[in-house]
């Protein structure tokens, strides 16, 4: 299965995370990696320029194609996504004074939030032609023409 972060993108981050009795994260990863996909569909393909040039024989747009996108651009998000969303609620008690993987889980959380929206705001890297590299019409901002107040 596909994903844009690995078990050793992880340690960088939280090198100790192994320690608490998860040793293989593969499936996390691979979750996290279906989530990312799907909000790409939501948030960023609707917008793209390119998105109306792939139309079904419905008339209606298709969806993204995970393969042509840029992975390396979504790594540190994909380790974001999985300490939030999968691993640190595993591991909190949700106790109501909180406990420090509760800390944890917000921090990544809000992390999360702010580098998918940079990637956004950049440009997400989709090689619309299959060439194996990303010319900048291939950069297509979530912001492009638009007012953001």
């Amino acid at each position: 299965m596909a994903q844009f972060a690995s078990d050793s993108d992880l340690l960088e981050y939280e090198p100790d995370i192994k320690n608490y009795g998860i040793q293989d994260f593969s499936t996390l990863h691979e979750k996290t990696y279906d989530d990312l996909i799907r909000l790409l569909n939501i948030k960023w393909w609707p917008t793209a320029n390119y998105a109306t040039r792939d139309i079904s024989v419905a008339g209606v747009n298709t969806r993204l194609s995970p393969s042509r996108l840029d992975t390396s651009q979504f790594t540190r998000a994909a380790v974001y996504h999985v300490l939030y969303q999968y691993i640190y609620p595993r591991l909190s008690t949700f106790e109501v004074e909180g406990d420090a993987f509760r800390e944890k889980l917000a921090h990544y959380k809000e992390k999360f939030a702010e580098e998918f929206d940079s990637i956004l705001q950049v440009g997400v890297n989709y090689d619309l032609d299959s060439s194996g590299s990303f010319s900048d019409a291939e950069k297509q901002s979530f912001y492009q023409g638009r007012l953001i107040r």
